[in-house]
Order: C-alpha cells, then sequence, then structure tokens
C-alpha cells in the first residue's frame, strides 16, 4: 500500500472512529473484521478492510447494524453486500425519491419445494423532476434459487436444506425487483444483495473432486449385471431401473442407470437381426432355412405370461428381488 493509500485509509478509520466514539482506531478494525465479514477461516486484510469502509462511507451505511458487510472474494478483494434495510435506507434517503409502488403478476407458480409465488413482481420508483416512473421487472425463473441439495459425510445419505426462497418466496422475488429497479433510477453501483454476494462467491469458487468419490460401490457392481441379464431375458429394463431407483442412490444409482440404457439400446439395435433370422419359409423359399427360429422379445414375454402391447413387467425382478439382494 503506497502512502498516500495509507494515509487516506488512516483517515476513514478515524472518521469511522470518531462517528461511532471508539477511543482506539485499532480496536475499531479489530471489531469490524470479526463483525462485518462472512468469514470462516482465514485472515482479513487491512486492504479488505479499508475496501468495506470506502463503500460504507459513500453510501452512508451502517456496519454495526448489518447495514453492510462483506464476503472475502478470491481475488483478495471483496464482495460488499448491503442488507434489505440498507437498500431500503439509501432508496428512501436519496434526495430524488419520490415514493416507489409493487405490482404482481396474476399468474401463480406452484413451487415443488416452496410457497406459491407470482410469476414476476414490478418495482416502480418516481423520481423528483421526472416524467416517467422507473419500472423493473423481475422473473421468478431467473432468480429464485432451490433447496441446497448434499451427501451427509457421516451416513452417505442425501439430504435437502431449504433457505430464504423457500420460506419467503414472495418477499425475496420483491426485494430483488426493488434493488434492481434501485440501480437504474439512482444508480447505485458496487453494492450486492446477500443472494447475489453468495451466487458471485460460489461462480468464483473451485470445484475439486475427490476420483475415489466417484466410483461405484461393490455391491452396484455386482447387481449390475444380474439386473441385465434379467431386463434382457424379460424385456423388463423400466422394471430394472425401478428397482435401482429403489434400491440405489447417489453415485450407485448413476451407475447403474447409464449401465442399463447402454444395455437396452444395444439390446434393441440387435433386435432386427433377430427378426431377420425368424422369417417365415415362404419369405425366404429359395433358401429354406432348416434351423429353428430365434425366439423375440415378443414370443418371450408371451411365453411367461405377458400381457398385451409387450409392457415390461416388474414381477419378474420383484419374484427374485431376493436373489438380487
Amino acid at each position: 500500500m503506497t502512502s498516500n493509500a495509507k494515509n487516506s485509509s488512516n483517515t476513514l478509520v478515524k472518521k469511522f472512529a470518531d462517528k461511532f466514539n471508539f477511543p482506539d482506531e485499532k480496536k475499531l478494525i479489530d471489531t469490524l473484521k470479526a463483525t462485518a465479514f462472512k468469514i470462516k477461516d482465514g485472515v482479513v486484510t487491512d486492504e479488505q478492510m479499508s475496501a468495506l469502509l470506502i463503500v460504507a462511507d459513500q453510501y452512508g451505511l451502517n456496519p454495526f447494524t448489518k447495514e453492510i458487510f462483506a464476503y472475502p472474494d478470491k481475488q483478495n478483494g471483496i464482495v460488499p453486500v448491503v442488507s434489505v434495510d440498507g437498500w431500503s435506507r439509501i432508496i428512501n434517503q436519496h434526495s430524488d425519491m419520490d415514493g416507489l409502488e409493487f405490482i404482481y403478476s396474476d399468474d401463480v407458480v406452484d413451487l415443488p419445494d416452496a410457497k406459491p409465488c407470482s410469476s414476476w413482481i414490478e418495482c416502480v420508483i418516481y423520481r423528483k423532476g421526472r416524467s416517467h416512473p422507473v419500472r423493473v421487472k423481475e422473473f421468478l425463473d431467473e432468480v429464485y434459487r432451490p433447496p441446497f441439495e448434499g451427501t451427509n459425510q457421516k451416513t452417505g445419505a442425501p439430504y435437502k436444506s431449504s433457505g430464504p426462497w423457500q420460506s419467503h418466496t414472495k418477499r425475496m422475488l420483491r426485494h430483488k425487483s426493488l434493488i434492481q429497479c434501485s440501480r437504474i433510477a439512482f444508480g447505485f453501483v458496487g453494492i450486492y444483495d446477500q443472494d447475489e454476494a453468495e451466487r458471485i462467491i460460489e461462480g468464483q469458487a473451485e470445484i475439486m473432486i475427490d476420483p475415489a468419490a466417484m466410483e461405484p460401490s461393490d455391491n452396484a457392481k455386482r447387481i449390475l449385471p444380474k439386473l441385465i441379464k434379467r431386463a434382457s431375458e424379460n424385456a423388463s429394463w423400466q422394471a430394472a431401473l425401478d428397482y435401482a431407483g429403489e434400491n440405489f442412490s447417489g453415485i450407485d444409482l448413476n451407475f447403474i442407470t447409464q449401465e442399463l440404457n447402454k444395455a437396452k439400446v444395444a439390446a434393441e439395435a440387435a433386435l432386427p437381426s433377430a427378426h431377420n433370422e425368424t422369417k417365415s419359409p415362404h419369405q425366404n423359399a429359395s433358401a429354406p432355412d432348416q434351423r429353428e427360429p430365434v425366439p423375440t422379445v415378443a414370443t418371450t414375454q408371451a411365453a411367461r405370461g405377458a400381457t398385451v402391447n409387450n409392457k415390461p413387467h416388474r414381477q419378474h425382478l420383484s419374484e427374485d428381488r431376493n436373489a438380487l439382494g
């Protein structure tokens, strides 16, 4: 940091220390580093702290009441986050603010993991001296975040964790429309809501995959040949897929599903040649084939008691579930 930058930073720290009645400027910095940053591990640098104070000072936001805080990013900078209360204050304190309203779509979307919500919400902000208001629509399908899904490290069981988009869907969409409209109406730049900041940080994250974690279990590898054999004999591919879905999950389920689909494609591709071998004698009179006809899928199913339309039967697998186990 250059001497001019240091002097500017020290001046800003002193300004905040005086504003919030901190007699010790170092105590102010230590307190803000501990409370105004979302960080699990690592150290907040003086440069990152200074960057947050610059933004807080520019917009007149209070970091102690969580009107503004920050996420350290992957480039040793920060992502300044303004809470909804902070956004509301800087919007209403703007000298040209002349009122706002919200308009809700009549088209309501039913979400599987969240509350029903309008497909869009429009924010309308009126500015003094402007003949037309600023209007911005935010669409649910563009900003909605589904529940976080993960795997328990101890048990290996999958889990799903709901967030504000599930518990307060309409409110979250309304906040989105308010913030985006205020940016256009008043030119607010360089600040984000928490949802945006989390997306930014996630976009910067490096995805680390353990190759060993991608390997299916020995049990999945043992069951797969039996499933393929039985499904090919009975043309019961869907029953095999259902069985896999009921008894496996995660990497094992993906592995078995992919291999079953590959085997199904290969089996279906082999069907024309089997049909050619079963032509009747009058269709091939010049060279009669004395071999026994190869049973087709249809005849196999009929022999096993298949119903009309050759629908696959789960009974062939369910009857031998113990054997597969």
